[in-house]
């Protein structure tokens, strides 16, 4: 039985961000020139991400994600994913990568029992794609993205960031890419969240023009009737192709979050939009066992009220969330520290 908040919402996800490291600069997440980075040495090893993955889930946490900064630049990586797997109380492991190093490292995810993946692809076009992320590695992200259609994962996903003037014009493109290597495509409405220093509501592409859009070219779009707490609201094309699309910023799904996130040094967050997290590293490394460290969890859970996407909603004058001067003197704001 999982913990419950305030507001009856579970702990059933957890998203383990294992490294703050990135080898893009995406324009939505990491657009400034300058970064201050997590020290080595505080890092979680393997073991004790997978000690904490054992606590969090005497609670009631059965599915967790793997992500980062980019999580593939994390050495030996799929010595995690092989841990992690041998814990049978997890229905659901995933990870999200941006997929230049993918090709290389595929088989060896696999191998390791990974069974979920998704890759984050925001253009299709080698131009724009180098524009968005000032890195030319299309070529790297579409060959490591066909290696893993060929892969056998379970699930495999892409994940766009729409934004207006910059991407919005691909939506098809994008969802013809997907069907081609056996993808499903999730649409993410852009985020006020982290480093989205430049971030702008009229840059925003809200679901429902999403959905107008891809109606227009495809014909009736029909919404899949499922009963679950996964961020993407899902849709099925009239030749059976379903697609995704995450519309937190117009319309958040707060009231049924059962996420929260632990940073690749240990610090837990209830919400993506929180400013205060929870340090879990520090408590672990001075021998705190697991019976305190899961009282830890779960009273500090049971406190939590967040639904920072409906207030931000709700704001007069809407801008994006945090100062440039703030994320470099407290970088575990940063959405690539946090873990997305």
């Amino acid at each position: 039985m999982s913990v419950l908040d305030r507001r009856g919402r579970p702990l059933t996800s957890l998203r383990v961000s294992v490294t703050d490291r990135c080898n893009l600069r995406c324009q939505y997440c990491m657009p400034e020139q300058d970064y201050v980075w997590l020290p080595r040495k505080d890092l979680l090893s393997f073991e004790e991400i997978s000690s904490l993955v054992d606590i969090f889930a005497s609670v009631g946490t059965d599915r967790v994600r793997i992500t980062g900064g980019e999580p593939l630049l994390r050495k030996d990586l799929p010595d995690l994913i092989a841990l992690l797997t041998q814990k049978p109380v997890l229905a659901d492991l995933a990870l999200t990568t941006n997929g230049i190093l993918l090709g290389d490292q595929v088989d060896a995810l696999r191998a390791a029992g990974l069974p979920r993946l998704t890759v984050s692809l925001d253009s299709l076009n080698p131009d724009r794609f180098e524009r968005l992320t000032r890195f030319r590695n299309l070529d790297a992200v579409l060959a490591g993205l066909a290696r893993a259609a060929g892969a056998g994962f379970d699930s495999l996903k892409i994940d766009t960031v729409v934004i207006r003037g910059v991407n919005d014009d691909e939506l098809v493109a994008l969802i013809e890419h997907g069907r081609g290597v056996g993808a499903e495509v999730r649409f993410i409405e852009y985020m006020d969240v982290g480093g989205a220093t430049r971030w702008s509501i009229a840059d925003v592409v809200p679901r429902r023009e999403m959905l107008h859009r891809l109606g227009e070219h495809y014909g009736p779009i029909t919404p899949v009737a499922e009963s679950t707490s996964a961020p993407a609201d899902r849709f099925t094309l009239p030749d059976g192709t379903t697609f995704g699309i995450i519309s937190s910023t117009t319309e958040p799904f707060c009231r049924l979050c059962d996420r929260s996130r632990l940073t690749a040094d240990g610090m837990w967050y209830r919400c993506l939009y929180a400013q205060d997290g929870t340090d879990l590293r520090g408590p672990l490394r001075d021998g705190v066992g697991p019976d305190k460290l899961r009282d830890l969890i779960t009273r500090i859970w049971q406190t939590r009220t967040d639904r920072g996407a409906e207030d931000r909603l709700a704001s007069e004058n809407r801008s994006s969330l945090i100062p440039v001067e703030t994320l470099q003197n407290q970088p575990h704001l940063e959405m690539h520290t946090r873990g997305g």
